[in-house]
């Protein structure tokens, strides 16, 4: 099966002259004559971005889903491959309705008409891993109308494969392209694989839907569909249905009377809460997962992507935020050292100059005169050359950030996003770091307190009634001066060899 897929990717991969982008960088030139030679019927006079989408177009769900992931990694791709990747949607032919039926038999052990009063067998969405359908639940188990997750079939199997042979190109690449080992190839298939697996359990995909219903309970700016546990298995979720507008159909909006000045602040607000507030964040927020409830609120949707962080990467991102929004540059450089994540002897001002060259043009102008993407890049270029880590989970905030800015310009393009984040990552960080935080923290702590008090004095009567071990500074005496001698012994051991091999010689 791995040699006739290896075939059918080897075949595409002619077809749309992907070889040539590879050969192209070997220095002779010889190979990319060579190849071009060979296969003198090929039509190359599309672009290379062009003929890489529709190559991994032609391969498939899994490799659509691949070009997603990369037209993420701006800090890697070159832009114009990042761009035309981009395009790739997440709408991809539905597999047959006949196949869905069977997979809600093999999941929950009974067809489909009785596991639902009702179920609709044309699908209403198609991803490259699931599609969703329309059902209604029995009357005893609520009667509610829910969208039905089905992942595609046999992709546990496919996918194995499919990930093998992307390693084994990832390799050759390194090999045989100049940027290769810059580029870090198989580091973007394993960060893919990763990713992917995740989202081919659609259980985890419904912990997440959960843990952010949780999270936004009450909102007024958000809402996110309630899960059906009882129906939910790994291959198949079953979830609370969802009305509302597209968020790309800005016209209907507008005739709906929804504000978009006011809903792409919202946008903003909702994505620095789950990112400071919580933590966890949505990191799949394209136009598709997105609707608009009628009464104005954001309906999240697809939960099988999203990004977690720690406590300190909030810290810190929030540091930098406020320190871009200050134009405080050398605050900037010092939070990079002083996390880690930029060597201990970058000079601060030289970083400091570097990153106001790519920050200060961009700022007083409205969102429709800044581009993110090409901002991200220069910042990812600049930490390249101070030897900067790229942290894998702010590659997931980066593509979140790429996915608002492109709502953004949709929905208000004079939107300040500065002047709309700065006082939402102030009262932020005034909450953890001023007196607001020490009550948070205190009350964090007050159970671990309430416990650990009582027996202090105890435990402080333990360590003075307990005899004081004796000192082991003799031993390690013993050991330097056991060691000075061993080291004696080798040298008149290799002084004597040396003077055998001599004598042999004369």
């Amino acid at each position: 099966m791995r040699l006739f897929r290896l075939l059918k990717i080897a075949t595409v991969a002619s077809r749309f002259g992907l070889d040539e982008m590879v050969l192209e960088h070997e220095p002779s030139g010889r190979l990319v004559r060579l190849a071009n030679a060979l296969q003198f019927w090929r039509n190359l006079s599309a672009p290379r971005a062009e003929r890489l989408r529709l190559a991994l177009e032609a391969l498939g769900p899994i490799f659509v889903k691949f070009g997603q992931v990369l037209s993420t990694r701006r800090d890697l791709m070159p832009t114009d491959i990042a761009d035309e990747l981009a395009r790739l949607q997440d709408r991809v032919p539905p597999f047959d309705s006949a196949l869905a039926l069977k997979e809600i038999e093999k999941a929950y052990g009974r067809p489909a008409s009785e596991v639902f009063a009702e179920f609709d067998p044309v699908p209403v969405a198609s991803a490259s891993i699931a599609q969703v359908h329309f059902a209604r639940l029995h009357d005893c188990d609520g009667g509610h109308e829910v969208a039905v997750k089905i992942l595609r079939p046999n992709m546990l199997s496919v996918i194995e494969h499919d990930l093998a042979l992307m390693d084994s190109g990832a390799l050759l690449l390194e090999k045989l392209w100049s940027d290769g080992k810059r580029l870090k190839p198989r580091e973007v298939v394993a960060e893919f694989a990763k990713y992917l697996r995740d989202e081919l359990d659609l259980m985890r995909e419904a912990a997440n839907a959960s843990q952010l219903r949780r999270n936004f309970t009450d909102s007024e700016l958000l809402i996110v569909p309630e899960v059906h546990w009882d129906f939910c298995t790994s291959t198949v979720m079953v979830m609370e249905r969802m009305r509302g507008t597209p968020i790309s159909q800005i016209d209907k909006l507008r005739a709906d009377g929804i504000d978009l000045s006011k809903l792409s602040a919202a946008g903003v607000e909702i994505f620095f809460t789950q990112v400071f507030r919580d933590g966890f964040f949505h990191a799949d927020m394209h136009p598709g997962n997105i609707f608009v409830h009628a009464d104005g609120r954001y309906i999240a949707l697809d939960f099988g992507i999203v990004g977690t962080l720690t406590d300190s990467d909030k810290n810190y991102l929030a540091q930098n935020f406020l320190a871009f929004f200050r134009r405080d540059y050398k605050r900037v450089a010092e939070a990079h050292i002083e996390s880690g994540w930029a060597p201990k002897e970058t000079r601060v001002d030289e970083f400091e100059a570097a990153i106001r060259a790519v920050c200060e043009p961009i700022f007083d102008r409205p969102l429709k005169d800044i581009s993110f993407g090409k901002v991200l890049l220069r910042l990812f270029q600049t930490s390249r050359r101070f030897n900067v880590e790229i942290q894998p989970q702010l590659v997931m905030l980066q593509k979140t950030l790429l996915n608002i800015e492109g709502l953004g310009r949709q929905l208000d393009p004079e939107l300040d996003l500065w002047k709309t984040a700065k006082p939402f990552l102030e009262r932020w960080m005034s909450e953890q770091v001023g007196w607001r935080g020490l009550i948070k923290t205190f009350k964090q702590e007050a159970p671990y307190l309430a416990r650990t008090l009582p027996q202090l004095p105890r435990l402080v009567h333990q360590a003075l009634s307990t005899p004081a071990q004796p000192s082991l500074q003799p031993q390690m005496e013993q050991l330097v001066r056991a060691r000075r001698w061993q080291n004696v012994w080798l040298a008149l051991i290799a002084l004597l060899l040396a003077l055998l091999l001599g004598s042999q010689h004369l």
